[in-house]
């Protein structure tokens, strides 16, 4: 785990007066990183770091030599049109930049001048994908959701035998991960209606979003060499959110036996900023696995996993149909959780993934699976909250959704806050359905 320092102090104000609000997402504690330019420019895609509702352009901040020694040339890395030479760094490197920045940025700072002329309105940028993704796997580290999805097939025992034991996951497809506000076509393929003899052909009829967390990968390891627990967040440089929509019912033919493949490969889509695993440091919590429940085999477990080992990230999820952007309405909130919930920890699914010698690269990506409560309102996918279709929820506008819509709007936030420390954010992950092209 990260130790604090000076960069997350909560008395820490900015000259960048909207980071000073109290309710940004990016006061000067966070600083995420995403990769930028300015809307309909022909400028290259650079690495930027949030404050307020500024970009700090992070090749005119270099230019303008405001940093030194090694943050300096993490800032050069981070400059480029993908982080990956700057994750691929390291802590020490990742450190140095983000303690000059806060210092930078910091009220009363030597270096105001020279910074604000390096600052974009984040109203007139537009983002990519931040990294170059070379694999993406996504896991199921949700109990809540596993349960309540297994119990729509299995009522008397919805959990297979491997659940507790066991990090699971899958392969997924890296090409088709998109950035917040890329709209995703309605997909096709085959399912099986019920009742019927033979599968048909067409447009899905039960599309879902899924509520996960994205985890970036750092220094990754090389082939034959597996990451400890006690080494495995120093390969990690930050989180995203990560909506991983799923065609249910493409799913349920084609998964048996092995996984989701057209239901998923139409498109992901990713938040445009990064948090780092530094600035989540001070939203760390208790990570609790029952008494009862098999405790993690040692491969899987450390000293501090317990004590430390989940962090207290809040999400939401909203839903805006058309109808309700025509008429003004605002977007209604489908559920609420925490990113504390989850059954397998962050250094468990890296330590995991790489126990058999495979090699992780800086750039990828790892998914949560979707992220679920103990509550009934805490679901963090339509498949749960209507219990398969079965219970549709009323819209504000009166309409009604078992699966969503052509024209549906989905947006994923998260934000984090404890006593004593300043509330951090990770922006927004919004995607619109568009209709299937048959």
């Amino acid at each position: 785990m990260t130790p604090l320092n000076a960069t997350h102090d909560p008395a820490r104000t900015s000259w960048v007066a909207s980071a000073n609000d109290g309710v940004t997402d990016f006061p000067i504690q966070n600083l995420p990183f995403a990769v930028f330019r300015r809307t309909g420019s022909a400028e290259v895609f650079r690495g930027g770091v949030a404050i307020g509702d500024q970009i700090v352009d992070l090749a005119a901040a270099t230019a303008a030599g405001v940093f030194t020694g090694l943050a300096q040339e993490a800032a050069v890395a981070a400059s480029a049109s993908t982080l990956n030479a700057f994750m691929a760094m390291g802590n020490a490197a990742w450190s140095a930049l983000r303690a000059a920045l806060s210092d930078a940025l910091s009220t009363g700072s030597a270096h105001e001048r020279a910074l604000r002329a390096c600052l974009v309105p984040q109203a007139s940028a537009e983002y990519a994908v931040p990294a170059r993704i070379g694999d993406y796997t996504d896991f199921y580290t949700s109990i809540y959701h596993a349960t309540n999805i297994g119990k729509q097939f299995r009522p008397d025992n919805p959990l297979l035998p491997n659940y507790k034991w066991v990090p699971i996951g899958y392969h997924g497809r890296a090409s088709s991960l998109v950035v917040s506000g890329t709209a995703l076509r309605r997909p096709v393929g085959q399912s099986m209606p019920p009742g019927a003899t033979q599968p048909s052909f067409g447009p899905c009829k039960r599309l879902d979003y899924e509520l996960e967390m994205g985890i970036y990968v750092g220094p990754g390891n090389a082939l034959g060499n597996r990451v400890a627990m006690a080494d495995a967040e120093s390969h990690v440089f930050g989180l995203c959110l990560l909506n991983d929509w799923s065609a249910r019912d493409i799913q349920g033919w084609e998964y048996q036996p092995l996984g989701p493949f057209l239901s998923k490969n139409f498109g992901s889509t990713l938040s445009t900023w990064i948090v780092t695993m530094e600035a989540l440091a001070p939203y760390r919590t208790a990570w609790t696995r029952p008494a009862d429940d098999p405790q993690p085999l040692p491969y899987l477990d450390a000293p501090d996993l317990r004590s430390n080992g989940a962090i207290d990230i809040q999400l939401a999820v909203t839903l805006s149909s058309a109808k309700m952007r025509a008429d003004n309405v605002a977007p209604h909130t489908l559920c609420r959780t925490s990113y504390r919930h989850a059954y397998w920890t962050i250094a468990q699914l890296v330590t995991h993934h790489t126990v058999n010698g495979c090699n992780l690269q800086p750039g990828d990506l790892l998914g949560t699976g979707t992220l679920s409560g103990p509550t009934a309102t805490e679901a963090g996918a339509l498949v749960e909250l209507t219990s398969g279709g079965k219970q549709p929820v009323t819209l504000p506008s009166g309409e009604t959704r078992s699966f969503l819509e052509d024209g549906d709007s989905v947006a994923l936030n998260a934000h984090c806050v404890a006593p004593g420390r300043a509330r951090i954010g990770f922006g927004t992950c919004e995607g619109t359905v568009l209709a299937a092209v048959v």
